[in-house]
């Protein structure tokens, strides 16, 4: 009988990760079948432990018994290995460039400063929501008025982003900002996008992240 992850397509994730809902998203675009097992982060199982060894992480992509780390390039190698039907990148050498950058630019920055709001609170924390929000509108900026990050066609970029959306809501919540009311733009992008049944199927419930933030907060003895 044939090992699990030699059966065609296999995901390993957490429910949490926005990685991991990166990648779920871009397969439903694709429209690709797959099956899904959720890991238990503090009890990393062996399937993890084998197929991504150097950082121990989700999301692994499973295909053909080969496993792809590193939700971008996951991202890009469903893009490139299933052909048809939706296209995930540009076709344009010089728009993939820029799709990259700012997907670049989204991980570098957005996931930095929502992991901090693990470990901070009262001046740091507003610290952190005065940056975070400089950086949410730099991505306002790029945005400007078209509907997705590409222009009228959701992509790569837009998949980066999107997929950390039920965690900037939750961290508003914490900081006390509003997506809606301090980056409108942005706002509207994200309503646009909840529209695809690839994305809204997909995000985790921000109440959920909310209430796994705030429990990690009181373990951090920053909350009564």
């Amino acid at each position: 009988m044939p090992a699990i992850e030699d059966s065609g397509v296999v995901v390993l994730g957490w429910w949490v990760s926005m990685f991991t809902t990166r990648v779920r998203i871009a397969l439903a675009e694709k429209g690709i079948s797959y099956e899904y097992l959720e890991e238990d982060i503090p009890n990393k199982s062996p399937l993890l432990l084998k197929h991504n060894p150097i950082y121990k992480k989700v999301p692994v992509l499973i295909h053909k018994g080969k496993p792809i780390c590193e939700s971008l390039i996951i991202v890009q190698y469903i893009h490139e290995t299933w052909k048809e039907g939706y296209p995930l990148l540009p076709s344009d050498p010089y728009l993939k460039s820029q799709a990259a950058f700012w997907a670049d630019y989204i991980d570098k920055h957005i996931y930095q400063v929502v992991k901090l709001t693990w470990d901070s609170k009262g001046e740091e924390m507003q610290k952190r929501v005065e940056e975070f929000l400089g950086y949410l509108k730099v991505l306002e900026r790029e945005l400007g008025e078209k509907p997705y990050f590409n222009g009228e066609s959701f992509g790569f970029v837009d998949m980066a982003l999107i997929c950390y959306y039920s965690h900037i809501i939750a961290f508003g919540k914490i900081g006390n900002f509003s997506v809606e009311k301090d980056t409108p733009k942005l706002f509207a992008w994200a309503t646009q996008c909840l529209k695809r049944e690839s994305v809204s199927k997909t995000l985790a419930d921000p109440n959920k992240i909310y209430e796994l933030l705030i429990e990690i907060r009181k373990k951090n003895g920053l909350e009564d």
